[in-house]
């Protein structure tokens, strides 16, 4: 398994835990609890700002001192309804008591404050088709640009049918050339249905110095610090992925292969 690829370290109570050390980059922190009916998490969130999406199942919120009630409504990521999310700012505490079993993704980035925590989705966020043919997929924007209480953090799910491409035509955001391109770390939580099947995901530079093509499986994360990072589905098995990026300037600009430009001025 190569560094790019990160498998769960457990079945149970937090299972992923990537920080900006553990990657080896400045900015995207990504970790996931998986917690039985009557649990807890709860986490400081220091110099970072945080949003919280119940993947699945359901959980009590409390947050910057305030309770948020119950948060969480799909019991199966793949039933495509929008997400509950929370955004709790840096110098803040969150915990969460689990009502059912649940998934709790923590995305997380650097924060500067002044913004105060507030309830993202399911209202605003609404399943958007984007692409066309077999590179046809279904975005939940949670927090792109428009969101204006975050100071560092994009947070977006996709979810690709079998036999389908996603994250293409290949494109990279590995520069800090705004407003050509902007430099932004990103990571990848996949899910796929049936809990079975596999996906691949690509993550290469223009000139192969980073070439790495891996299985990914139902609960696995990759991490994509430069180049592009195309993903497909096979056919017989859905596939599901929450991004979260994060870089020097909270602006989304990319650059396509050009080995694949020509795919994107044919769609326009």
């Amino acid at each position: 398994m190569n560094n790019l690829l990160r498998r769960p370290f457990g079945t149970h109570g937090k299972v992923h835990e990537i920080t900006p050390v553990s990657a080896g980059w400045r900015y995207v922190g990504f970790s996931l609890y998986r917690l039985r009916a009557g649990e807890r998490a709860a986490e400081e969130t220091g110099d970072r700002e945080v949003i919280l999406v119940m993947v699945e199942g359901r959980a009590a919120m409390t947050a910057a001192g305030q309770d948020w009630d119950v948060l969480g409504e799909r019991m199966n990521v793949f039933e495509r309804t929008p997400p509950h999310c929370l955004y709790v700012p840096n110098a803040e505490r969150w915990e969460a008591v689990a009502e059912t079993d649940c998934t709790i993704a923590v995305c997380s980035a650097p924060g500067r404050g002044g913004h105060k925590a507030r309830r993202v989705g399911p209202d605003g966020i609404m399943l958007t088709e984007r692409g066309r043919g077999t590179n046809t997929r279904y975005i939940n924007n949670i927090a792109m640009e428009n969101a204006d209480y975050c100071d560092s953090l994009l947070v977006t799910e996709v979810f690709t049918p079998a036999g389908h491409w996603s994250s293409y035509p290949s494109h990279r955001h590995d520069e800090d050339d705004y407003p050509r391109i902007t430099y932004l770390e990103e990571t990848y939580f996949h899910r796929i249905n049936p809990g079975s099947g596999f996906g691949i995901q690509r993550v290469y530079t223009d000139d192969l110095q980073l070439n790495e093509t891996m299985a990914v499986h139902d609960g696995d994360v990759v991490l994509v610090p430069r180049g592009h990072h195309p993903c497909g589905a096979p056919y017989g098995f859905e596939m599901y992925y929450l991004n979260v990026m994060a870089g020097p300037l909270r602006k989304w600009r990319f650059v396509p292969s050009a080995a694949v430009e020509w795919i994107l001025k044919r769609d326009a």
